[in-house]
Protein backbone atom coordinates (compact mmCIF):
# COMPACT_ATOMS: atom_id res chain seq x y z
CA UNK A 1 0.00 0.00 0.00
CA UNK A 2 2.83 2.38 0.99
CA UNK A 3 4.67 1.69 -2.30
CA UNK A 4 1.51 2.39 -4.25
CA UNK A 5 1.11 5.78 -2.51
CA UNK A 6 4.74 6.65 -3.29
CA UNK A 7 4.24 5.76 -6.95
CA UNK A 8 1.09 7.88 -7.13
CA UNK A 9 2.90 10.81 -5.49
CA UNK A 10 5.77 10.52 -7.97
CA UNK A 11 3.33 10.44 -10.91
CA UNK A 12 1.55 13.50 -9.49
CA UNK A 13 4.81 15.41 -9.08
CA UNK A 14 5.86 14.45 -12.63
CA UNK A 15 2.53 15.61 -14.05
CA UNK A 16 2.77 18.94 -12.19
CA UNK A 17 6.36 19.52 -13.35
CA UNK A 18 5.40 18.75 -16.95
CA UNK A 19 2.48 21.19 -16.78
CA UNK A 20 4.72 23.91 -15.30
CA UNK A 21 7.36 23.30 -17.97
CA UNK A 22 4.73 23.50 -20.74
CA UNK A 23 3.30 26.69 -19.26
CA UNK A 24 6.78 28.21 -18.99
CA UNK A 25 7.56 27.25 -22.59
CA UNK A 26 4.28 28.81 -23.77
CA UNK A 27 5.09 32.08 -21.98
CA UNK A 28 8.19 32.46 -24.15
CA UNK A 29 6.02 32.46 -27.27
CA UNK A 30 4.31 35.53 -28.73
CA UNK A 31 0.99 33.65 -28.92
CA UNK A 32 0.07 32.73 -25.33
CA UNK A 33 -2.21 29.87 -26.36
CA UNK A 34 -1.14 26.32 -27.31
CA UNK A 35 -1.44 25.44 -31.01
CA UNK A 36 -2.73 21.90 -31.55
CA UNK A 37 -2.03 20.29 -34.93
CA UNK A 38 -3.09 17.02 -36.50
CA UNK A 39 -2.26 15.83 -40.00
CA UNK A 40 -4.90 13.55 -41.54
CA UNK A 41 -3.74 10.59 -43.67
CA UNK A 42 -4.81 12.43 -46.85
CA UNK A 43 -2.46 15.35 -46.07
CA UNK A 44 -5.02 17.79 -44.64
CA UNK A 45 -3.60 19.76 -41.71
CA UNK A 46 -5.97 20.57 -38.85
CA UNK A 47 -5.06 23.36 -36.41
CA UNK A 48 -6.98 24.09 -33.21
CA UNK A 49 -6.47 26.88 -30.67
CA UNK A 50 -8.87 26.79 -27.70
CA UNK A 51 -9.64 30.38 -26.66
CA UNK A 52 -11.95 31.79 -24.01
CA UNK A 53 -14.74 33.08 -26.24
CA UNK A 54 -17.92 31.42 -24.89
CA UNK A 55 -20.15 30.25 -27.72
CA UNK A 56 -17.94 31.69 -30.47
CA UNK A 57 -15.52 30.07 -32.94
CA UNK A 58 -13.57 31.23 -35.99
CA UNK A 59 -13.34 28.71 -38.83
CA UNK A 60 -10.66 29.35 -41.46
CA UNK A 61 -9.56 27.28 -44.44
CA UNK A 62 -6.19 28.17 -45.95
CA UNK A 63 -5.48 26.97 -49.50
CA UNK A 64 -1.78 27.40 -50.31
CA UNK A 65 -2.48 28.40 -53.91
CA UNK A 66 -2.45 32.00 -55.06
CA UNK A 67 -1.29 33.86 -58.15
CA UNK A 68 2.19 32.37 -57.47
CA UNK A 69 0.86 28.99 -58.67
CA UNK A 70 -0.44 30.39 -62.00
CA UNK A 71 2.48 29.18 -64.09
CA UNK A 72 0.84 28.66 -67.50
CA UNK A 73 0.95 31.44 -70.06
CA UNK A 74 -2.44 33.01 -70.74
CA UNK A 75 -4.02 31.57 -67.58
CA UNK A 76 -3.64 34.02 -64.72
CA UNK A 77 -6.27 35.20 -62.24
CA UNK A 78 -7.79 31.78 -61.49
CA UNK A 79 -6.83 31.66 -57.80
CA UNK A 80 -8.75 34.90 -57.35
CA UNK A 81 -11.56 33.62 -59.58
CA UNK A 82 -12.22 30.70 -57.24
CA UNK A 83 -12.47 33.08 -54.30
CA UNK A 84 -15.67 34.15 -56.11
CA UNK A 85 -16.73 30.79 -57.52
CA UNK A 86 -16.65 28.92 -54.22
CA UNK A 87 -19.78 30.81 -53.15
CA UNK A 88 -21.79 29.58 -56.15
CA UNK A 89 -23.20 26.57 -54.31
CA UNK A 90 -23.38 22.80 -54.77
CA UNK A 91 -26.11 20.25 -55.51
CA UNK A 92 -26.65 19.81 -51.76
CA UNK A 93 -26.48 23.45 -50.71
CA UNK A 94 -27.40 26.17 -53.17
CA UNK A 95 -25.99 29.66 -52.88
CA UNK A 96 -29.20 30.74 -51.13
CA UNK A 97 -29.21 27.75 -48.75
CA UNK A 98 -25.59 28.47 -47.82
CA UNK A 99 -26.55 32.05 -46.99
CA UNK A 100 -29.49 30.88 -44.84
CA UNK A 101 -27.17 28.63 -42.81
CA UNK A 102 -24.81 31.54 -42.27
CA UNK A 103 -27.68 33.61 -40.87
CA UNK A 104 -28.74 30.76 -38.58
CA UNK A 105 -25.20 30.64 -37.17
CA UNK A 106 -25.02 34.40 -36.82
CA UNK A 107 -22.04 34.23 -39.15
CA UNK A 108 -20.81 35.79 -42.36
CA UNK A 109 -18.55 33.88 -44.73
CA UNK A 110 -15.96 35.62 -46.83
CA UNK A 111 -12.69 35.00 -48.65
CA UNK A 112 -9.60 36.75 -49.97
CA UNK A 113 -6.75 35.91 -52.31
CA UNK A 114 -3.13 37.02 -52.50
CA UNK A 115 0.04 35.97 -54.24
CA UNK A 116 0.65 32.90 -52.06
CA UNK A 117 -2.79 31.73 -50.94
CA UNK A 118 -6.57 31.86 -50.85
CA UNK A 119 -8.28 32.04 -47.44
CA UNK A 120 -11.93 31.24 -46.67
CA UNK A 121 -13.26 32.27 -43.27
CA UNK A 122 -16.27 32.64 -41.01
CA UNK A 123 -16.88 33.33 -37.33
CA UNK A 124 -20.05 32.08 -35.69
CA UNK A 125 -21.82 29.93 -33.13
CA UNK A 126 -19.39 27.33 -31.76
CA UNK A 127 -22.30 25.00 -31.00
CA UNK A 128 -22.85 24.75 -34.77
CA UNK A 129 -19.26 23.74 -35.54
CA UNK A 130 -20.58 20.46 -36.97
CA UNK A 131 -22.58 22.42 -39.56
CA UNK A 132 -19.56 24.62 -40.38
CA UNK A 133 -17.55 21.51 -41.18
CA UNK A 134 -20.38 19.98 -43.20
CA UNK A 135 -21.04 22.91 -45.50
CA UNK A 136 -17.36 23.71 -46.04
CA UNK A 137 -16.49 20.08 -46.77
CA UNK A 138 -19.36 19.96 -49.25
CA UNK A 139 -18.24 22.92 -51.32
CA UNK A 140 -14.54 22.06 -51.17
CA UNK A 141 -15.18 18.55 -52.43
CA UNK A 142 -18.36 18.97 -54.49
CA UNK A 143 -18.28 22.45 -56.02
CA UNK A 144 -20.31 22.40 -59.19
CA UNK A 145 -21.09 25.14 -61.67
CA UNK A 146 -22.46 25.43 -65.19
CA UNK A 147 -20.82 27.15 -68.15
CA UNK A 148 -23.34 29.96 -67.69
CA UNK A 149 -22.46 30.39 -64.00
CA UNK A 150 -18.78 30.35 -64.90
CA UNK A 151 -19.14 33.05 -67.53
CA UNK A 152 -21.25 35.18 -65.19
CA UNK A 153 -18.60 35.05 -62.46
CA UNK A 154 -15.78 35.62 -64.97
CA UNK A 155 -17.61 38.76 -66.07
CA UNK A 156 -17.81 39.90 -62.45
CA UNK A 157 -14.06 39.37 -62.07
CA UNK A 158 -13.45 41.48 -65.18
CA UNK A 159 -15.61 44.22 -63.67
CA UNK A 160 -13.58 44.09 -60.46
CA UNK A 161 -10.35 44.30 -62.44
CA UNK A 162 -11.61 47.32 -64.40
CA UNK A 163 -12.67 49.08 -61.21
CA UNK A 164 -9.34 48.44 -59.48
CA UNK A 165 -7.24 49.41 -62.49
CA UNK A 166 -8.79 52.87 -62.50
CA UNK A 167 -6.48 53.66 -59.60
CA UNK A 168 -3.08 55.04 -60.65
CA UNK A 169 -1.59 53.25 -57.62
CA UNK A 170 -2.83 49.91 -58.95
CA UNK A 171 -1.59 50.77 -62.45
CA UNK A 172 1.84 51.52 -61.05
CA UNK A 173 1.97 48.36 -58.96
CA UNK A 174 1.15 46.23 -62.00
CA UNK A 175 3.94 47.93 -63.94
CA UNK A 176 6.38 47.58 -61.05
CA UNK A 177 5.93 43.84 -60.55
CA UNK A 178 5.98 43.09 -64.28
CA UNK A 179 9.18 45.14 -64.53
CA UNK A 180 10.87 43.79 -61.41
CA UNK A 181 10.15 40.13 -62.23
CA UNK A 182 11.09 38.69 -65.61
CA UNK A 183 10.44 34.97 -64.97
CA UNK A 184 8.79 34.41 -61.60
CA UNK A 185 5.00 34.39 -61.30
CA UNK A 186 5.14 37.34 -58.90
CA UNK A 187 5.33 39.29 -62.18
CA UNK A 188 1.52 39.38 -62.26
CA UNK A 189 -0.82 40.60 -59.55
CA UNK A 190 -3.49 38.51 -57.85
CA UNK A 191 -6.04 39.79 -60.36
CA UNK A 192 -3.93 38.48 -63.25
CA UNK A 193 -2.86 40.00 -66.54
CA UNK A 194 -5.58 42.06 -68.25
CA UNK A 195 -5.60 40.00 -71.46
CA UNK A 196 -6.07 36.82 -69.41
CA UNK A 197 -8.95 38.33 -67.44
CA UNK A 198 -10.65 39.38 -70.69
CA UNK A 199 -10.26 35.84 -72.06
CA UNK A 200 -11.34 34.13 -68.84
CA UNK A 201 -15.00 33.56 -69.96
CA UNK A 202 -13.56 31.21 -72.64
CA UNK A 203 -11.59 29.15 -70.10
CA UNK A 204 -14.33 27.01 -68.51
CA UNK A 205 -12.48 23.72 -69.10
CA UNK A 206 -9.28 25.09 -67.62
CA UNK A 207 -11.14 26.31 -64.53
CA UNK A 208 -12.09 22.69 -63.80
CA UNK A 209 -8.43 21.72 -64.15
CA UNK A 210 -7.31 24.46 -61.74
CA UNK A 211 -9.85 23.42 -59.13
CA UNK A 212 -8.89 19.78 -59.47
CA UNK A 213 -5.21 20.60 -59.01
CA UNK A 214 -5.27 22.88 -55.99
CA UNK A 215 -8.46 22.22 -54.04
CA UNK A 216 -6.94 19.14 -52.52
CA UNK A 217 -6.15 18.21 -48.90
CA UNK A 218 -2.37 18.46 -49.25
CA UNK A 219 -2.74 22.16 -50.17
CA UNK A 220 -5.19 22.86 -47.37
CA UNK A 221 -5.18 23.67 -43.65
CA UNK A 222 -8.26 24.04 -41.46
CA UNK A 223 -7.88 26.47 -38.55
CA UNK A 224 -10.45 26.59 -35.73
CA UNK A 225 -10.04 29.05 -32.87
CA UNK A 226 -12.42 29.70 -29.98
CA UNK A 227 -14.78 27.78 -27.72
CA UNK A 228 -13.67 24.37 -29.02
CA UNK A 229 -11.50 21.39 -28.12
CA UNK A 230 -8.86 19.72 -30.32
CA UNK A 231 -10.65 16.38 -29.93
CA UNK A 232 -13.92 17.73 -31.30
CA UNK A 233 -12.25 19.61 -34.16
CA UNK A 234 -10.11 16.62 -35.18
CA UNK A 235 -13.08 14.24 -35.08
CA UNK A 236 -15.19 16.56 -37.24
CA UNK A 237 -12.29 17.03 -39.68
CA UNK A 238 -11.93 13.28 -40.05
CA UNK A 239 -15.68 12.83 -40.41
CA UNK A 240 -16.21 15.43 -43.12
CA UNK A 241 -12.82 15.73 -44.83
CA UNK A 242 -11.27 12.30 -44.19
CA UNK A 243 -12.39 10.85 -47.55
CA UNK A 244 -11.17 13.86 -49.55
CA UNK A 245 -8.74 12.48 -52.12
CA UNK A 246 -5.15 13.66 -52.24
CA UNK A 247 -3.95 15.07 -55.58
CA UNK A 248 -0.69 14.68 -57.49
CA UNK A 249 -0.06 18.08 -59.09
CA UNK A 250 2.94 20.23 -58.14
CA UNK A 251 3.54 23.48 -60.04
CA UNK A 252 7.01 24.27 -61.34
CA UNK A 253 7.55 27.82 -60.10
CA UNK A 254 10.23 29.53 -62.25
CA UNK A 255 13.29 30.96 -60.53
CA UNK A 256 13.86 34.68 -61.00
CA UNK A 257 17.25 35.55 -62.56
CA UNK A 258 19.50 37.90 -60.63
CA UNK A 259 18.80 41.57 -61.37
CA UNK A 260 21.95 43.53 -62.27
CA UNK A 261 20.79 47.10 -62.93
CA UNK A 262 18.12 49.58 -61.88
CA UNK A 263 14.78 49.31 -63.67
CA UNK A 264 11.98 51.88 -64.03
CA UNK A 265 8.19 51.83 -64.14
CA UNK A 266 6.20 55.02 -64.66
CA UNK A 267 2.55 56.08 -64.86
CA UNK A 268 1.69 59.46 -66.37
CA UNK A 269 -1.27 60.98 -64.52
CA UNK A 270 -2.42 64.58 -64.52
CA UNK A 271 -4.01 66.06 -61.41
CA UNK A 272 -2.86 63.23 -59.15
CA UNK A 273 -0.47 63.47 -56.18
CA UNK A 274 3.06 62.65 -57.40
CA UNK A 275 4.26 59.35 -56.01
CA UNK A 276 7.66 57.68 -55.72
CA UNK A 277 8.41 54.08 -54.81
CA UNK A 278 11.75 52.30 -54.56
CA UNK A 279 11.57 48.51 -54.69
CA UNK A 280 14.56 46.32 -53.84
CA UNK A 281 14.78 42.55 -54.29
CA UNK A 282 14.34 40.96 -50.88
CA UNK A 283 14.43 37.50 -49.28
CA UNK A 284 11.83 34.75 -49.10
CA UNK A 285 10.17 34.23 -45.74
CA UNK A 286 11.96 32.07 -43.23
CA UNK A 287 11.08 31.64 -39.58
CA UNK A 288 14.77 31.02 -38.78
CA UNK A 289 16.82 33.57 -40.76
CA UNK A 290 17.39 37.11 -39.50
CA UNK A 291 17.03 38.99 -42.78
CA UNK A 292 13.28 39.69 -42.80
CA UNK A 293 13.02 40.63 -39.10
CA UNK A 294 16.08 42.87 -39.50
CA UNK A 295 14.57 44.55 -42.57
CA UNK A 296 11.25 45.02 -40.77
CA UNK A 297 12.90 46.64 -37.74
CA UNK A 298 15.19 48.78 -39.90
CA UNK A 299 12.32 50.00 -42.10
CA UNK A 300 10.30 50.95 -39.02
CA UNK A 301 13.21 52.92 -37.57
CA UNK A 302 14.01 54.69 -40.86
CA UNK A 303 10.53 55.46 -42.20
CA UNK A 304 7.94 55.46 -39.39
CA UNK A 305 6.27 58.71 -38.33
CA UNK A 306 8.75 59.17 -35.49
CA UNK A 307 11.79 58.73 -37.77
CA UNK A 308 14.35 61.42 -38.62
CA UNK A 309 13.58 61.17 -42.33
CA UNK A 310 9.81 61.52 -41.79
CA UNK A 311 10.42 64.58 -39.61
CA UNK A 312 12.68 66.09 -42.28
CA UNK A 313 10.63 65.41 -45.44
CA UNK A 314 7.07 65.53 -44.09
CA UNK A 315 7.10 67.81 -41.03
CA UNK A 316 9.91 70.30 -41.55
CA UNK A 317 10.41 70.63 -45.32
CA UNK A 318 6.86 69.58 -46.28
CA UNK A 319 7.99 67.97 -49.50
CA UNK A 320 6.11 64.72 -48.83
CA UNK A 321 2.66 63.88 -47.48
CA UNK A 322 3.95 60.61 -46.06
CA UNK A 323 6.80 58.14 -46.34
CA UNK A 324 6.67 54.43 -45.56
CA UNK A 325 8.63 51.27 -46.11
CA UNK A 326 9.02 47.60 -45.34
CA UNK A 327 9.64 44.11 -46.73
CA UNK A 328 6.97 41.76 -48.03
CA UNK A 329 6.57 38.39 -46.32
CA UNK A 330 6.14 35.83 -49.10
CA UNK A 331 7.04 32.25 -49.95
CA UNK A 332 9.63 33.21 -52.57
CA UNK A 333 12.00 36.20 -52.73
CA UNK A 334 9.92 39.34 -53.18
CA UNK A 335 10.21 43.12 -52.91
CA UNK A 336 11.16 45.55 -50.17
CA UNK A 337 9.39 48.88 -50.69
CA UNK A 338 10.17 52.46 -49.73
CA UNK A 339 7.58 54.96 -50.89
CA UNK A 340 6.53 58.60 -50.61
CA UNK A 341 3.58 60.71 -51.69
CA UNK A 342 4.90 64.12 -52.75
CA UNK A 343 3.43 67.58 -52.97
CA UNK A 344 5.38 68.51 -56.12
CA UNK A 345 6.74 66.28 -58.87
CA UNK A 346 9.86 68.43 -59.20
CA UNK A 347 10.92 67.32 -55.71
CA UNK A 348 10.99 63.66 -56.69
CA UNK A 349 14.74 63.43 -57.32
CA UNK A 350 15.47 65.21 -54.03
CA UNK A 351 13.20 62.87 -52.07
CA UNK A 352 14.74 59.82 -53.75
CA UNK A 353 18.24 61.06 -52.89
CA UNK A 354 17.24 61.57 -49.25
CA UNK A 355 15.76 58.07 -49.08
CA UNK A 356 18.89 56.54 -50.56
CA UNK A 357 21.04 58.59 -48.18
CA UNK A 358 19.17 57.13 -45.19
CA UNK A 359 19.47 53.59 -46.59
CA UNK A 360 23.20 54.00 -47.31
CA UNK A 361 23.90 55.42 -43.85
CA UNK A 362 22.20 52.35 -42.36
CA UNK A 363 24.89 50.18 -43.96
CA UNK A 364 27.72 51.64 -41.88
CA UNK A 365 26.17 53.61 -38.99
CA UNK A 366 25.06 51.41 -36.07
CA UNK A 367 21.60 52.24 -34.78
CA UNK A 368 21.31 52.91 -31.07
CA UNK A 369 20.63 49.73 -29.08
CA UNK A 370 17.84 51.37 -27.07
CA UNK A 371 16.08 52.49 -30.25
CA UNK A 372 16.24 48.90 -31.55
CA UNK A 373 14.91 47.58 -28.24
CA UNK A 374 12.06 50.10 -28.23
CA UNK A 375 11.14 49.21 -31.82
CA UNK A 376 11.10 45.50 -31.02
CA UNK A 377 8.94 46.19 -27.98
CA UNK A 378 6.42 48.21 -30.04
CA UNK A 379 6.23 45.51 -32.71
CA UNK A 380 5.70 42.80 -30.11
CA UNK A 381 3.24 44.82 -28.03
CA UNK A 382 1.20 45.82 -31.08
CA UNK A 383 0.84 42.18 -32.10
CA UNK A 384 0.05 40.95 -28.60
CA UNK A 385 -2.66 43.59 -28.11
CA UNK A 386 -4.31 42.61 -31.41
CA UNK A 387 -4.81 38.99 -30.29
CA UNK A 388 -8.16 39.76 -28.69
CA UNK A 389 -10.63 37.58 -30.60
CA UNK A 390 -10.88 34.16 -32.29
CA UNK A 391 -10.93 35.84 -35.69
CA UNK A 392 -7.76 37.86 -35.02
CA UNK A 393 -5.89 34.77 -33.82
CA UNK A 394 -7.05 32.61 -36.73
CA UNK A 395 -6.15 35.31 -39.23
CA UNK A 396 -2.62 35.64 -37.83
CA UNK A 397 -2.08 31.88 -37.83
CA UNK A 398 -3.38 31.69 -41.40
CA UNK A 399 -0.68 34.12 -42.51
CA UNK A 400 2.14 31.89 -41.32
CA UNK A 401 0.42 28.72 -42.50
CA UNK A 402 0.43 29.97 -46.08
CA UNK A 403 4.07 31.01 -45.75
CA UNK A 404 5.50 27.77 -44.33
CA UNK A 405 2.63 25.36 -43.79
CA UNK A 406 3.27 25.49 -40.01
CA UNK A 407 1.36 27.86 -37.67
CA UNK A 408 4.20 27.63 -35.13
CA UNK A 409 6.18 29.85 -37.54
CA UNK A 410 4.35 32.74 -35.89
CA UNK A 411 6.06 31.99 -32.57
CA UNK A 412 9.35 31.17 -34.26
CA UNK A 413 9.66 34.41 -36.21
CA UNK A 414 8.94 36.59 -33.18
CA UNK A 415 11.68 34.69 -31.39
CA UNK A 416 14.05 35.72 -34.19
CA UNK A 417 12.86 39.36 -33.87
CA UNK A 418 14.04 39.32 -30.26
CA UNK A 419 17.57 38.32 -31.32
CA UNK A 420 18.20 41.15 -33.83
CA UNK A 421 21.20 43.41 -33.15
CA UNK A 422 22.58 46.63 -34.64
CA UNK A 423 25.05 44.55 -36.65
CA UNK A 424 22.17 42.50 -38.12
CA UNK A 425 20.54 45.74 -39.31
CA UNK A 426 23.74 46.88 -41.02
CA UNK A 427 24.23 43.45 -42.60
CA UNK A 428 20.70 43.51 -44.03
CA UNK A 429 21.09 47.05 -45.36
CA UNK A 430 24.35 46.17 -47.13
CA UNK A 431 22.90 42.98 -48.57
CA UNK A 432 19.61 44.26 -49.95
CA UNK A 433 19.63 48.05 -50.50
CA UNK A 434 21.67 48.08 -53.71
CA UNK A 435 20.85 50.05 -56.90
CA UNK A 436 21.49 46.95 -59.02
CA UNK A 437 18.41 45.21 -57.57
CA UNK A 438 16.18 48.29 -57.47
CA UNK A 439 13.04 49.07 -59.49
CA UNK A 440 11.94 52.71 -59.32
CA UNK A 441 8.21 53.35 -59.62
CA UNK A 442 6.70 56.80 -60.16
CA UNK A 443 3.46 58.65 -60.81
CA UNK A 444 3.76 62.17 -62.25
CA UNK A 445 2.11 64.44 -64.85
CA UNK A 446 5.15 64.08 -67.13
CA UNK A 447 5.43 61.36 -69.75
CA UNK A 448 8.73 60.24 -68.26
CA UNK A 449 9.71 59.82 -64.63
CA UNK A 450 11.31 62.99 -63.21
CA UNK A 451 13.84 60.85 -61.36
CA UNK A 452 17.04 58.99 -62.17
Amino acid sequence: MKNRIVVLLLLFVFAISQAIAQQSSQKEKILPYPIHQKKLPNGLNVVTVPYNSPGLAAFYIVVRAGSREEVEKGKTGFAHFFEHMMFRGTDKYSKEAYGDIMKAMGAAANANTSIDRTVYHMTGNAEMLDKMFEIEADRFQNLKYSVHDFKTEAGAVKGEYTKNSASPYQQLYEKVVSTAFQKHTYSHTTMGFFDDVVDMPNQYDYSLVFFDRFYRPEYTTIVVVGDVTPERVNNLAQQYFGDWKRGTYKPDIPTEPKQTQTRYAHVQQQGFPPYLSLYFKGPAFSDKDKDLPALSILSTILFAENSDLYRKLVVNEQKARFIAGGPQFSRDPNLISVSASLLKAEDMQYVKDEMMKALNEAKTKPIDAQKIADTKSRIRYSFAMSMDSPDAIANSLARFIWLTGDPESLNNIYGVFDSITAQDLMNAAKKYFTPATMTVGSIAPTDKAPVK
